[in-house]
């Protein structure tokens, strides 16, 4: 669908996007109305208060529900099956054992970070996260205390891969739009993403995790145990070289979709071509995780009981996820309510010519409009095509070029809130309250975004 025009100034709009949040606010922290109940509920109102006809307005609210619920419900459902085996077999305790060896004890919640910094560079935020849920859970419950010791590093780091590094499709398509050249933006990008991961994430979450203990929930897989009854407690405990290559299958996979098609687009290989189609089916990430699910009741399951208990278990631990679902769907309906306002046309308008320097601009503008409706893919690409000809006109650098890219993203990654789908989906996963999850991963993602936005600006004064 296409945004409408809007009716009302960009201030009313932002007006009408502030209230919306406070009264979702309101609904769900002051009454404890349901978060689904209340994410539908708003969305509802506020694409009245906007503006959409009412025969519109259905097809509004399920053009972001349906485009976050169609991708996160496979994730979800494939990650969850997959941490089940993992967990119930010994898998995850079998890595995490073996990381706490190499790392120790006091260096897990780093060990977690730099896994999934890894992990990230080829995968999404949620499908890394989903498959990741499983090897923190089993971390935190090792060791104890506050499960955001954990949480907040491994979530942090997919998140700084996931916004800065190509090839994922944000700053793919921001430096495609300003013209910045995408390898270099990947040299330039993973150390910028490391360095601030480690400033804005990993320290602070060590602030954060000792001041607010959030227990290790257990809504993902079920109570603490290893098999779901006697019989199953003897079972093999899987290697590692097993369980890394469980994980070492959506990497692989993935890869090839996202670096094949980064490719594609830059020109290096042609469209079209056969062998580029079919390895890039093969790493689309629902697909991806379903082999890596097939391979784990292979290496992991049938070694140890017959095809209908290890479904079984794998049915078992669909049933928890549903709430988490339908959250995640909401929140997305909420963000594709304020996408469709017009909100982020009329911030574009009023924003194009601030009249300060380009890289403060693009992050400014990539700021205001993450803010406004929530996706950092929509700020990034937005803001992109926004400044796309002042940049033009300025003449710069390829270096500064790729600055600009890190600054837009850095925008795009601050202040995550309940207008983002990746809000609920980090709510819902460690089962923290929206509370809290606005005093952990809201400031999280905001110090990780204007750690990146340091380090740019640093560079873009010394080139």
């Amino acid at each position: 669908m296409e945004a409408i025009d809007p009716q009302y100034g960009t201030l009313t709009l932002l007006l009408i996007a502030a209230g919306a949040v406070a009264l979702l606010l309101f609904l769900i922290m002051k009454l404890k109305l349901h978060a689904f109940i209340s994410l539908v509920l708003v969305s509802l109102l506020t694409a009245v208060a906007v503006g959409f006809p009412p025969g519109d307005i259905p097809d509004v609210l399920m053009y972001g529900f349906a485009d976050t619920i169609g991708s996160v419900a496979l994730l979800v459902a494939f990650g969850v099956m997959l941490g089940r085996l993992l967990e119930v077999t010994g898998g995850a305790q079998t890595l995490a054992d073996t990381l706490i060896n190499r790392f120790g004890e006091k260096r897990a919640p780093l060990a977690l970070g730099v896994a999934s910094l890894l992990f990230g560079f080829p995968i999404f935020f949620d499908a890394g996260l989903v498959v990741f849920v499983p090897i923190i859970l089993t971390v935190a419950r090792r060791f104890g205390g506050s499960v955001l010791y954990y949480a907040l590093p491994a979530a942090g780091a997919f998140a700084a891969m996931h916004a800065v590094v190509p090839p994922h499709p944000g700053p793919v398509a921001a430096a495609n739009l300003i013209g910045a050249n995408v390898g270099l933006t990947l040299l330039i990008g993973v150390p910028i993403a490391v360095a601030a991961w480690y400033v804005g994430v990993m320290l602070v979450s060590r602030v954060l995790a000792a001041r607010i203990d959030v227990s290790v929930p257990d809504v993902v897989f079920g109570e603490v145990q290893q098999g779901v009854n006697a019989e199953e407690a003897d079972w093999r405990r899987p290697s590692f070289g097993t369980v890394l290559l469980l994980l070492l299958i959506p990497l692989v996979l993935i890869s090839f979709n996202t670096v094949l098609s980064t490719l594609v687009d830059s020109g290096v290989l042609a469209e079209g071509q056969d062998w580029v189609e079919y390895l890039s089916l093969l790493g689309i990430t629902p697909v991806a995780l379903l082999i890596t699910v097939l391979a784990a009741i292979v290496l992991l399951g049938r070694p140890n009981a017959p095809l209908a208990t290890v479904s079984r278990i794998v049915d078992q631990a669909l049933g928890p996820v549903c709430a988490i679902i339908l959250i995640t769907g909401a929140g997305g309906m909420f963000g594709g309510v304020l996408e469709l306002s017009g909100i982020g046309d009329a911030l574009s308008g009023s924003l194009s010519d601030l009249g300060i320097s380009l890289i403060l601009q693009a992050f400014i503008i990539a700021t205001l409009l993450r803010v406004a409706q929530g996706s950092a893919t929509v700020a990034l690409t937005t803001t992109g095509g926004l400044i796309a000809g002042a940049v033009a006109e300025a003449g710069l650098s390829d270096v500064k070029l790729t600055l600009l890219v890190v600054a837009i993203a850095a925008g795009a990654t601050v202040l995550s809130h309940v207008n983002d789908s990746g809000f609920w989906l980090v709510s819902r996963l460690f089962g923290v309250d929206e509370k809290t999850t606005l005093k952990t991963w809201t400031v999280i993602e905001t110090t990780l975004g204007l750690s990146v936005f340091a380090i740019a600006c640093l560079l873009w004064v010394v080139t």
